[in-house]
């Protein structure tokens, strides 16, 4: 099948990625370097090592929408912890911005492709991306005491993402084993909660 019967048949992405992206670039700005060695609510990671992470994954899942796969999409983000880019500044920003406008392809959500060294449908490839974004985001922001939100729909998606499946309501999933969080709590702490973090997390408590 040639590229332009592929791209008729192929139904628009129902996931916008560039709102998330977009959140965490408005984040950076706040980030001076005397924030770097801050903890975050991921027990590994800095808030350098988080950057670094969300620059590494920016690029993983650019190239796994493009079905560009190679060195980018083929290692696992717990390989080793992640080292900054020098110009993180300016590099950070602009993968944001790429990864989001390589999710717009229709084509990015269809066939396989590879993130992290899995290969996976692009249609849950685009899920993971936008759920890594958001989460992430709420992770610069609570280190970096910032306020964050999200969209409805972007929320939805991660907690179908996240859910534990009726079998295995304790399994680990893409970040942790659920935290408790009261059903009637606002979307997004319920989200947290289902990717292994406290919503009431703070720096040093």
């Amino acid at each position: 099948m040639n590229s332009d019967s592929t791209h008729a048949s192929t139904p628009a992405p129902t996931l916008d990625l560039e709102p998330a992206a977009r959140r965490v670039t408005e984040l950076l700005d706040a980030i001076d370097d005397d924030r770097l060695g801050g903890p975050t609510p991921c027990p590994d990671y800095t808030v350098r090592e988080l950057l670094a992470h969300l620059n590494g994954l920016a690029a993983a899942f650019r190239d796994a929408a493009r079905k560009d796969l190679g060195a980018s999409t083929a290692v696992s983000p717990d390989s080793a912890l992640p080292v900054l880019d020098d110009e993180w500044r300016k590099v950070l920003p602009r993968r944001l911005e790429q990864v989001a406008a390589a999710w717009r392809s229709p084509a990015a959500w269809t066939g396989m492709t590879r993130a992290g060294g899995v290969e996976l449908p692009g249609e849950v490839a685009g899920a993971v991306a936008l759920d890594e974004l958001v989460v992430h985001g709420w992770d610069l922001a609570r280190s970096t005491g910032q306020p964050y939100d999200a969209g409805e729909a972007e929320l939805r998606a991660c907690a179908a993402l996240l859910a534990p499946v009726d079998d295995d309501p304790d399994r680990g999933g893409i970040f942790g084993p659920p935290v408790p969080v009261p059903d009637d709590a606002p979307l997004l702490d319920r989200v947290i909660g289902l990717s292994g973090r406290r919503p009431d997390w703070r720096p040093g408590g």
